[in-house]
């Protein structure tokens, strides 16, 4: 699934210094999409940007992309019959509704036209970007106050919400030295926060970063001690990833125990050797496992708090994400897979 884009739009100011200001403040919250007036090239300069699209005279010189101004059902039809027809459309309004825009992410959906609606609160993008579960592709932040843009901020770390269920752990067995990795993020995570992992995909459990004071080491909320190489993680957009690829610079999905998600950054990752065990819980149906090192720090986060990994027997409740299906690289798959 690929990642929701956040634009911001910089084109419409009459002076050249309150389109830079756009441009400053955007970056400096962390947008790295511009809508820009030729002429303005030289404001790729300011900073490392993903995208920079021109519009000249409010129109994309961009022929694969379309502005669309819906205030009337007539103007709906037109745009509706541009699904298909260009890579991009951009949708104002002045009077948007949730009816219009639930027809715009059907009709669109399944055609290639990636839809960015115009959003001037950041109250509009969030519910534009959650609108029928999928959300539009994006959003555009249209202003005249450069400073408001720090507040759409967030939009670029929050994301979709996941299910957490209870399982009932079976065993904990110690096992021989394994590979483990620490995940180091470039996020300060809070008690009960961590990562999704599980030797299985369609069972991950929240692994707790070391957010937790304890005797033995000073607390590292940036860290999750996620377990063998081996395992999934689960990442932004519903996917896995195997622990032995995830690198410097990678995004990992940072989840807590009410299933509340957001995206993290990965700084570094260190694979070391050392003592592993398996923990094995069951949802009542089948039996999962998850491999972890062997040490007092590790915590699993569960239903009332955490747990050390040294600590948990029998019968103890944790938290994992339950999925059906399988996983082609990395993407979830409807068919039949045993993992054991």
């Amino acid at each position: 699934m690929e990642a929701k884009k956040i634009f911001v739009r910089a084109d419409l100011p009459a002076e050249k210094d309150d389109r830079k200001d756009l441009v400053t403040n955007g970056l400096e919250s962390g947008i790295v999409s511009y809508i820009l007036r030729k002429g303005d090239e030289q404001f790729t300069d300011l900073g490392k940007m993903e995208d920079a699209v021109f519009f000249d005279g409010g129109k994309p010189t961009d022929k694969s992309w379309e502005v669309c101004r819906i205030d009337t059902p007539e103007d709906q039809a037109k745009t509706l019959a541009l699904a298909g027809k260009r890579d991009v459309i951009v949708v104002e309004t002045s009077d948007w509704t949730i009816i219009p825009l639930e027809n715009m992410i059907a009709k669109f959906r399944s055609s290639g036209t990636k839809v960015y609606a115009i959003a001037t609160r950041k109250e509009d993008a969030e519910l534009y970007l959650k609108t029928m579960e999928k959300g539009v592709d994006g959003v555009v932040i249209q202003t005249d106050d450069p400073l408001s843009i720090s507040k759409f901020r967030d939009l670029l770390t929050v994301s979709e919400p996941v299910s957490l269920d209870e399982v009932e752990v079976v065993s904990v067995k110690p096992l021989e030295m394994g590979d483990r990795v620490c995940v180091d993020t470039c996020n300060l995570m809070n008690p009960g926060e961590g990562m999704l992992v599980g030797s299985y995909s369609n069972c991950l459990f929240l692994i707790q970063s070391e957010s937790e004071a304890n005797g033995y080491v000073a607390t590292r909320p940036f860290r999750v001690n996620a377990g063998a190489v081996h395992e999934y993680c689960m990442v932004p957009g519903g996917g896995t990833r195997y622990l032995s690829e995830v690198s410097a610079g990678d995004p990992v999905l940072i989840c807590d125990r009410n299933g509340k998600t957001r995206v993290g950054s990965v700084g570094r990752c260190k694979v070391e050797v050392r003592p592993m065990l398996i923990v094995e819980a069951t949802d009542g149906k089948k039996i999962y496992n998850v491999i972890l090192q062997n040490a007092e720090t590790i915590k699993v986060v569960t239903p009332k708090g955490s747990q050390s990994v040294t600590k948990l027997k029998k019968g103890d409740k944790v938290l994992a994400h339950l999925a059906t299906g399988g996983r082609h690289f990395g993407m979830k798959v409807e068919e039949t897979i045993t993992e054991k």
